[in-house]
């Protein structure tokens, strides 16, 4: 198997990471880094024996796949340049600035045949993936994405920094257009919206509530779904799927307990999932699309999707926001 060459657009907190995944990994070498950062891209550099580089555009056809993991407004130009130049293009979330960005970036992957995947990193999350068999048709979801305030990602709000991950992963679940999203949120910490709860409906019935917070005192990552048979709840943090089913009753009815009360007919069951490693797993997918052997698991247009969704819910904050007195 011929290795691809592939190369580190941004090597920052995200970007360090993805540079040790290529270093390490058989299927590919990494050529180099690239980052304005003097001091940034020579660390990464003497660490994964790649060569640095302070303009990425030094790296335009002569390398067959990159990881973009720049901050967000520099997304758009970089993956178009290395797109339009035959390079596969990994892009941490969110894809772009502006929903038109993503739809040009979309379009050009096409025209060049390439791959374009996006880092919605938690598609990977072992409990997302054990949960898929026993999805039907999802009524209610609930979503709860905290975590402590820190400087890093307040780039963006905190609907394009965290929420954006369970945008992605309600939408591909229930596979509907949205018909209509309520939405509340403010500022704490930073200029930008720092928390923000959203109630989305989408066309075929379903209904989801998530909230993001990245001014809490604790980390919680969960997700819980609704359907005519069961109850999935996740704990995306610790890696725990609990499935509570409806079992059927001969005669129907319920089932009488120990003290002859009636019990509601259900099954519990709970697994637990090693934490493993989803960077790592999200770039092999990544590497073996390009190579053609399998489909992209989280294409442009699912975050271009995500991206919109967000986009709207931030505006419905903006819009509902009350003036300062």
């Amino acid at each position: 198997m011929e290795k691809l060459r592939v190369a580190v657009i941004g090597v920052g907190y995200l970007g360090r990471f993805h540079a040790q995944k290529y270093a390490a990994l058989p299927g590919c070498t990494l050529v180099a880094v690239a980052d304005a950062r003097a001091e940034a891209g020579d660390a990464v550099a003497k660490e994964t024996g790649a060569r640095a580089l302070r303009d990425h555009r030094e790296l335009l056809g002569q390398v067959d796949a990159v990881s973009v993991a720049t901050p967000t407004a520099a997304h758009f130009a970089i993956a178009l340049a290395f797109l339009e130049n035959g390079a596969h293009v990994l892009v941490e979330k969110p894809v772009t600035e502006t929903v038109a960005q993503a739809q040009q970036l979309v379009d050009a992957a096409r025209r060049a045949g390439r791959v374009l995947q996006v880092g919605h990193l938690e598609r990977f999350n072992p409990a997302i993936i054990a949960a898929e068999p026993h999805l039907r048709t999802p009524r209610f979801i609930e979503c709860q994405r905290l975590a402590p305030f820190r400087e890093r990602g307040t780039d963006v709000n905190v609907v394009l920094d965290l929420m954006i991950h369970d945008l992605d992963i309600v939408q591909s679940i229930v596979g509907s257009g949205i018909e209509a999203i309520d939405a509340i949120g403010t500022p704490v910490f930073s200029p930008e919206i720092d928390i923000a709860n959203a109630r989305i409906r989408f066309a075929n019935g379903c209904v989801a509530n998530a909230t993001a917070s990245r001014v809490s005192l604790k980390t919680e990552r969960k997700l819980r779904i609704f359907q005519d048979d069961a109850y999935l709840s996740l704990d995306l943090q610790q890696k725990i799927l609990t499935v509570i089913r409806k079992q059927a009753v001969p005669g129907g009815g319920a089932a009488a307990g120990a003290d002859g009360a009636a019990q509601l007919p259900v099954s519990i069951s709970e697994e637990s999932f090693e934490p493993g490693d989803a960077l790592l797993r999200e770039i092999e997918a990544f590497l073996a699309s390009c190579r053609g052997e399998r489909p992209v698991v989280v294409s442009g247009e699912d975050g271009a999707r995500a991206l919109q969704t967000a986009v709207a819910i931030a505006a419905a904050v903006r819009a509902g926001a009350r003036p300062a007195a």
